[in-house]
């Protein structure tokens, strides 16, 4: 049984649905200020919507496309202290349409420059509780190393160039520094000294090497950083049995949001699920981050209150033998208080 010294993930990390009006809306119910919001259409073909507060709201970038940062007027406007304001943009706001967010908190402002890599960072928010920082930078096409503000090593980086079109990068600990993959294809990880300098971030920075994608010379980027907290988050992979009565995957928590990638075959998606958009087993709604397709159904996995099991054959997900990597937040049944959290 896992503990934690997170007692309430949703002050950190929730989830929130929501439906369009056309018209500008206070989305609340999230349960804090959010610092980095993700937005997809559940209704529709449009693309996915993520706005921090290191860049300023009205700034996107879509992890279903390479595009540079671009201005939404009218799409996120505002974080407010229980959620957040959007504009009449139709990509967050159609009226009639549904949509997903998913919420999390860093340092509740934009933050000030880190130090203490070989790049400064223009700004850096950070929550050392809950293992997530937002940094942007400017590359300089040579190895160099960035601060992310853990003060423990990061599990999982993913980072996007915001000043020019190109794939987003993904460092995961289950690939190990040698590999990466992009959040916004269907390939599998590839190996490069030029992703992360074949080095393990340390508890105080990230190595990058001389790629583009993270790292030309005077193009600036975002990177957002995660490290694993006991009880709330994981960063973990897990072999696959193509088989309906499919592999369990320990947590240590009950999951509130699961993100899955094969990293050993090519032409398969980025799988997302949450709590909110079924509150049953089989979990049965489904989003991709690398396509701006609508959401789906199918009965994949059941999420439960030490982790999440799969239950069919899908190559995205469960393919006999193959590799998957997956990115996890959610609520330990015992906190650090060892008081049982309620049921749900």
């Amino acid at each position: 049984m896992a503990y934690t010294t997170i007692n309430k993930s949703t002050d950190y990390f929730n989830p929130k649905l929501y439906s369009g009006t056309g018209s500008s809306q206070n989305i609340t119910g999230v349960g804090f200020q959010p610092d980095f919001t993700w937005i997809k259409s559940r209704s529709t073909t449009h693309e996915h919507k993520l706005i921090d507060v290191v860049r300023g709201v009205t700034k996107a970038v879509a992890s279903d496309n390479t595009t540079q940062e671009f201005t939404d007027v009218q799409g996120l406007t505002a974080f407010g202290s229980d959620g957040y304001t959007i504009g009449t943009d139709s990509y967050y706001n159609t009226n009639g349409h549904n949509y997903a967010s998913w919420n999390w908190k860093a340092g509740n402002s934009q933050g000030s420059s880190n130090t203490a890599g070989s790049i400064n960072t223009a700004y850096t928010s950070v929550n050392t509780t809950a293992g997530f920082s937002i940094s942007t930078y400017t590359g300089t096409g040579s190895t160099a190393t960035v601060g992310h503000g853990l003060g423990v090593a990061p599990a999982m980086i993913i980072i996007k160039s915001t000043s020019f079109a190109e794939d987003w990068l993904v460092y995961h600990q289950s690939m190990g520094n040698t590999h990466a993959i992009n959040l916004n294809l269907t390939n599998a990880s590839s190996s490069s000294v030029n992703y992360w300098q074949n080095t393990t971030p340390s508890s105080s920075v990230f190595y990058i090497g001389a790629n583009d994608k993270h790292n030309k010379s005077g193009a600036t980027y975002v990177a957002y950083c995660f490290a694993e907290k006991k009880g709330y988050s994981k960063f973990g992979s897990y072999v696959g049995n193509g088989n309906a009565n499919g592999a369990f995957v320990y947590t240590g928590f009950k999951p509130a949001f699961v993100m899955i990638k094969i990293t050993n075959d090519t032409g398969e998606n980025w799988q997302m699920y949450d709590n909110k958009r079924t509150g049953f087993n089989v979990d049965n709604n489904m989003l991709r981050a690398n396509l701006n397709n609508a959401e789906q159904t199918d009965d994949d996995i059941d999420l439960l209150s030490n982790g999440f099991k799969l239950r069919r054959s899908s190559g995205s997900f469960n393919s006999d033998g193959a590799n998957y990597i997956y990115m996890a937040f959610g609520q330990s049944i015992v906190g650090s208080n060892n008081v049982p959290a309620n049921a749900r």
